[in-house]
Formats: C-alpha cells, sequence, structure tokens
C-alpha cells in the first residue's frame, strides 16, 4: 500500500466521524496554541523588565534614601534619615572612588501644579544638568536646566510631556508660568523652560527597584529646591505631626567602566557604612547586578512556561490515544479483512499512523495560527477592558496593563514539531495493537 493511498483512506475515515476528529484536533490545536502564547507572554514579561533595567544604565550605582522603621515612641519627632550632603561630597570624591566618572544628586517631593485653572499632581525634581542625560531623558522643546540656573538658583522649570499637556492644552507652555503649591496659600511661580518627549514609566522589579513614572514630572534646579523647601517635611493629622528630615533622595553615580560596577558598589557601600552603618537608612541597587538576574530569570521563566504548555500538548496527546484505540476497536472487523485480503502488519501500522498524524499536523498548523494572533487577541482584549472596565484596568498592576507578548520565533517550529512528535508516540501503541490482531479473531468480532 503506498502512502498516498494511506492518505486518502485515513483521511476518509477521520470524515466518517467528523465531530470526533474535531474534537481531538482542538485538543492538540489548544496544547500548540498555548505553548506559542505562554513562551509569547512570558518573553513579552521578561523583555520589559531587562529593557527597563538597561535604561537605568548597566555603568549605573544608584544610591537611594530609605526611611527606617521608626517606634512609636519617635513618630512624632522630626527623623533625620537617608543620604546626606556629606555623603554626597565624599561618594564624588575621585580619591575615595577612583572609577566613579560622575555623581548626580536628586531631591524631589510630591506636589500640585497649577496654570490658571488647570492643575495636575506630580513630581517635584530638584536636579543638576546630568539628570536628564543619566536617566535617558529627551527633550522635545526648549532646554533642560543648566550650570547657570544652578548657581543662580533660578526659578525655572522644564516640565514632563503629560505635565504640559494637563496644563498647557492649548497654548505653547514655553516662558508660561507654573505655579507650584506648597499649601493653600502658598503658590511659587516658575518660568517653563523646556518640554520632555514622553518616556515610559518605570514598574517595580523585585523588592530592589520600586516603580518610578516620569510622566508627572517637574524639574528645577535642586539649588532652588533647596532655597525654597529645605531639608524638612511635616504632615500633620489631628493635632499630631510627624516630620523627615532628608537632604538627598538619591544620588546616581556613573562609573566609568561596565567591568567595575560591581567592586565600585562594594567601595560605595563601605563608604556609606562609615556615617549610617547602625541606621539602615539607604540602599544601593546596582542595575548591572539585576540585569544579570533578570537575564537568568528569563531562561527559567521561559523553561517553566514551556513545560505547562507542553504539558497541555501531552493531554491532547492522550486525547488522541484514547481516541485511536477507540477507533481500533470498532475498526476491528475492517482490519480483519484487510489481513485476509493480504495487507501486512506493516500497512496496517501505517494507516492508523497517517491517521494519527493528520489529526496532529491540522490540529499543529491550526494552532500556530491561533499563537500567531497572541499579540493582536491581548491588545483587543486590553483595549476592551480599558473601555468596559477603566477602574479595574487602572488598579491591576502596572506589567499587566501595558503588557505586549513578544513572538520567540522558535517557538513556532517548536510547538508544531512537538504537537506532530506527541501525535507519533501516543498513536503508536494504537496502530501497533491494530497490527498485532489475529486476523481470524478480528473477522469474528461484531
Amino acid at each position: 500500500m503506498n502512502w498516498l493511498r494511506t492518505w486518502k483512506i485515513g483521511v476518509k475515515s477521520l470524515l466518517l466521524h467528523p465531530m470526533r476528529s474535531l474534537l481531538t484536533v482542538l485538543g492538540i490545536f489548544i496544547g500548540t496554541a498555548s505553548v506559542i502564547w505562554l513562551l509569547a507572554i512570558g518573553e513579552g514579561i521578561s523583555s520589559r523588565a531587562q529593557q527597563q533595567i538597561e535604561q537605568l544604565g548597566a555603568q549605573n550605582i544608584i544610591v537611594k534614601s530609605k526611611k527606617p522603621v521608626v517606634s512609636d515612641s519617635t513618630a512624632r519627632r522630626l527623623t533625620p534619615y537617608g543620604i546626606t550632603r556629606e555623603d554626597y561630597v565624599r561618594l564624588s570624591d575621585p580619591e575615595l572612588l577612583p572609577t566613579v566618572q560622575r555623581a548626580i544628586r536628586i531631591r524631589e517631593i510630591r506636589r500640585t501644579f497649577r496654570f490658571a485653572d488647570n492643575t495636575i499632581d506630580g513630581r517635584l525634581v530638584g536636579c543638576t544638568p546630568e539628570y536628564a542625560e543619566v536617566m535617558r531623558l529627551t527633550l522635545d522643546r526648549g532646554r533642560f536646566l543648566g550650570h547657570a540656573d544652578l548657581e543662580a538658583e533660578n526659578n525655572f522649570c522644564v516640565l514632563a510631556a503629560e505635565v504640559a499637556q494637563a496644563l498647557f492644552p492649548l497654548e505653547d507652555p514655553l516662558g508660561q508660568y507654573v505655579r507650584v503649591e506648597h499649601d493653600s496659600t502658598d503658590h511659587e511661580p516658575y518660568v517653563v523652560v523646556g518640554v520632555m518627549q514622553p518616556r515610559a514609566s518605570t514598574s517595580a522589579i523585585g523588592s530592589s527597584l520600586e516603580g518610578q513614572d516620569f510622566s508627572g514630572d517637574v524639574y528645577i534646579p535642586i539649588t532652588s529646591f533647596w532655597r525654597r523647601l529645605g531639608d524638612r517635611i511635616i504632615s500633620a493629622s489631628s493635632g499630631t505631626f510627624e516630620g523627615e528630615i532628608v537632604e538627598l533622595n538619591q544620588v546616581t553615580l556613573q562609573v566609568s567602566n561596565v567591568d567595575e560596577v560591581v567592586e565600585t558598589a562594594d567601595l560605595v557601600e563601605t563608604t556609606m557604612n562609615l556615617t549610617h552603618k547602625e541606621k539602615e537608612d539607604f540602599e544601593i541597587i546596582v542595575p548591572l547586578e539585576l540585569l544579570e538576574q533578570v537575564r537568568t530569570m528569563r531562561i527559567m521563566f521561559m523553561v517553566f512556561m514551556g513545560t505547562i504548555a507542553a504539558i497541555s500538548l501531552v493531554v491532547g496527546g492522550i486525547g488522541i490515544m484514547n481516541i485511536m484505540l477507540a477507533t481500533v476497536t470498532e475498526r476491528t472487523r475492517e482490519i480483519g479483512i484487510r489481513r485476509a485480503l493480504g495487507a501486512k502488519r506493516g500497512d496496517i501500522t501505517r494507516q492508523f499512523l497517517a491517521e494519527t498524524i493528520v489529526l496532529t499536523v491540522v490540529g499543529g498548523s491550526c494552532g500556530v495560527l491561533g499563537g500567531l494572533l497572541c499579540g493582536p487577541a491581548i491588545g483587543l482584549l486590553r483595549n476592551g477592558m480599558e473601555r468596559l472596565i477603566p477602574a479595574t484596568m487602572a488598579e491591576m498592576p502596572e506589567v499587566i496593563r501595558n503588557l505586549d507578548p513578544v513572538m520567540v520565533g522558535w517557538s513556532i517550529p517548536l510547538a508544531f514539531s512537538i504537537s506532530v512528535g506527541v501525535g507519533l508516540i501516543f498513536g503508536l501503541y494504537p496502530a501497533m495493537r491494530a497490527a498485532a490482531m489475529d486476523p481470524i479473531e478480528a473477522l469474528r468480532h461484531e
């Protein structure tokens, strides 16, 4: 029996039971599509995390102030913590840290910004001219802060794209005055000298890096920040107050050579511990180490997701075996007749294997097409949910709201090959069982 005739007979046999064949194909379809979908989703999540860490700079070391745990007895007093100006001087000293190319100091606080009747809440950031370059921010128009602004303590500001759009929907913001509300009666004006291009937010990555949203930022010279706001943050409630003294929220160090980052980070920790050893009021983040961890986790995550998807294919294979065993039982008399007319065991084996391969190839091909629809399908689902349940979507984690699957090229041949392989493996036993039947006993079967 030639293979072409075998395929034709196999297809005709499957069409005799269309619903059963359809359900069998559906199992392989789901398994194949799930392999591609899960790998694409996993790759999208890990790629986004890797891009966010790379945006922080592989040559950077981030030192952040961290509020220590305070007891009830000290909760109502001014609590000094975090990075000080003296720390910044030491961290930027080439004799102590010769591998540090430059050190960027940052101070920030939440405030309300106003122009005419338009307001928006955001982050007031006191920084230096190097901030935009280190944080990978791109200027859209105007200019960023300069060293002259720093020395003169000018009331100049640069707006993030979302702030500019909210405050100036119909006007050019350059040269306009934005008022920063420090309290209900104190509004300080700042002249807009620049507007930044939109920048994607950085979601939280593990426990080492908090999410950072640049869309609501307003940048002013750090010297102006200190002159106007100082170091104290005091909040009052029900007649009591709680205060903090923070000189710097963050210092970002840029190392001259990426190979020296880890060693420099150890020196930075040693330097900070000279004055903060018992306080535990700072943390050091090394994006390079996070990047290596994410790359390792990326491989593990893809293996895990692929394993889960492969299990669904195995389940589909078991379904094929059950269907083919039932088919063999139903066609026992047919097998006996074929054997009596001269068909060999190999012919019977090929016949049932051909039917199995047809099922798996059709299911695998449909599964590949379904897998390619992963990105558009998730995009439509996300857009639909944003229209129907916007409040629920806003509360979801950023990684879900901005989920963007990345198709892994090798996942398509892998999923298809596994689906066909599973079909062959699970279809082999029913085919061999059919071939091993005694022709005389098969002919007696009712």
